[in-house]
């Protein structure tokens, strides 16, 4: 069950020990002072629909954790232990005086919180955040963009792109995933044995080790190697998977996680399989992994990292505000969800950009018809070989790709300090938590970043000599 907590507290009111003085200016108190707590409460108890049982920790407290967890990159342990010793912190997350006398909740609750906080809800809650944000700009002046006095009633500029949320596995190798394979058609067949009913299937385990061993510490791993390695691990595979299956036969039983488990590995042996057989290095919906069978590998094609393996997924940028568009763990071509996000563009604004900022691969025949019929302009050349009477803007050109480059900065923010650039969680749902949050982080360090400068310009008007020096 779900109880609301009490309304946000000011720092002055936090309860502090003697000889601690907390500052307003802080920028966990910033953030804390940014962030809609009580509409995230009422979003975030409509999943409690239980009125029995132990009372859930709050909102705030959830919420406030992932975001530190997400800020800085601790593990569960280490972000229970922060807010712990951290007044700050603990202010942050809605407590109304410093308390280190125990941990604010068990370090394995930070899995329910990632499987609660869904993609979708994170992107509510990042929806509070701007418009919350939004309303406290509207007292100040805001510049527009020149496109903003747009005669088809269009306005504003969204700035969109695609990249790939790299997860924390290991380097996929087809004779490493086939050794893995093995072993753990091995730990089943250990477990699913009763000694004294029926006769222990034989694995070859320390001939199978001997070979594998035997091919990871060669020095050249020439392509007939490889291919022979690759073939007797399939064989040793393909004797244990056949020893499961009479074991089944015979009355043995597996539970849901075992069943899952050998889903995977029957999936990774007849792909390996069917790519042995054929001589090819590509198959539908590959399997990298076996803790975690979702992730398939993104082709690239950048310097030094040609293919990638995690999650897609596109941003949009608009107003200097960062949302999540488009997320998937299967490899799409990202042009086809333009028209999606300039329709959710619509929703939100109540009418179109006046222009979209893209890169090459969404300047396709569809994306083009689409905006020329709404009066939109797609950044970039047309299509085709240009005519010998048609005068190309390389002005505007240049103005467009240099304020581009945006997106490019915020994918760089995300993956240097929002946990954009390794997810390290392992689950479905927590790896889509991770990516979801690392925009909404992002976002939050854009109102910081917003309040220094509002700040530093305040100084320089009050105070010209004195921070000349300081800010020079």
């Amino acid at each position: 069950m779900y109880k609301f907590g009490s309304k946000q507290i000011s720092i002055h009111e936090f309860g502090q020990p003697i000889g601690m003085t907390l500052h307003e200016d802080n920028r966990w108190v910033k953030k804390a002072q940014s962030i809609p707590w009580d509409e995230i409460e009422k979003r975030y108890a409509k999943l409690f629909t239980n009125q029995k049982g132990n009372v859930a920790k709050t909102a705030r407290l959830a919420v406030g954790a992932c975001i530190i967890q997400a800020e800085y990159g601790y593990s569960d342990l280490e972000t229970a232990l922060q807010i712990q010793e951290t007044a700050y912190l603990q202010y942050f997350c809605g407590y109304k005086e410093y308390d280190d006398s125990k941990l604010p909740f068990d370090p394995s609750l930070m899995v329910r919180f990632r499987k609660r906080l869904t993609p979708e809800i994170l992107g509510e809650i990042n929806e509070l955040i701007i418009a919350n944000a939004k309303v406290k700009e509207a007292t100040s002046e805001s510049s527009k963009d020149d496109d903003d006095d747009n005669p088809s009633g269009n306005g504003g500029t969204m700035i969109v792109d695609a990249t790939c949320a790299p997860s924390h596995i290991k380097y996929p190798q087809d004779t490493t995933l086939l050794n893995e394979a093995r072993a753990l058609t091995e730990k089943l067949i250990d477990e699913m044995h009763v000694p004294g009913e029926r006769t222990k299937p034989r694995t070859y385990r320390k001939q199978a080790h001997k070979d594998y061993m035997a091919f990871a510490r060669s020095r050249k791993k020439t392509a007939k190697k490889v291919h022979k390695s690759i073939g007797k691990q399939l064989n040793y595979l393909k004797r244990n998977l056949g020893s499961i299956d009479a074991l089944l036969e015979q009355g043995a039983a597996l539970n849901k996680r075992q069943a899952e488990k050998l889903a995977v590995v029957h999936t990774v042996y007849e792909q390996q399989k069917y790519m042995y057989d054929n001589n090819t290095h590509s198959v539908p919906n590959r399997i990298v992994s076996l803790s975690q069978p979702f992730i398939r590998p993104i082709v690239r094609g950048k310097a030094g990292k040609p293919v990638e393996f995690g999650a897609k997924l596109d941003i949009s940028v608009a107003d200097g505000w960062t949302r999540l568009e488009v997320f998937s763990f299967d490899a799409y071509n990202e042009a086809g969800n333009l028209a999606a996000m300039i329709e959710r563009y619509r929703e939100r604004n109540g009418h179109d950009p006046s222009r979209v900022l893209a890169d090459k691969i969404y300047r396709n025949r569809d994306n083009l018809r689409y905006c020329k019929e709404r009066n939109i302009r797609l950044s970039g050349p047309a299509l085709g070989r240009p005519g010998k009477d048609v005068r190309i803007d390389r002005k505007q050109n240049y103005m467009d790709e240099c304020e581009r480059v945006e997106v490019e900065r915020r994918f760089s923010l995300a993956k240097r300090k929002c946990g954009l650039g390794l997810i390290v969680t392992r689950l479905q749902e927590t790896v889509l938590h991770s990516i979801a949050l690392s925009i909404l982080v992002l976002n939050l360090r854009t109102i910081q970043c917003a309040f220094l400068w509002m700040l530093e310009f305040l100084l320089r008007r009050l105070f010209p000599r004195e921070n000349t020096l300081l800010f020079s």
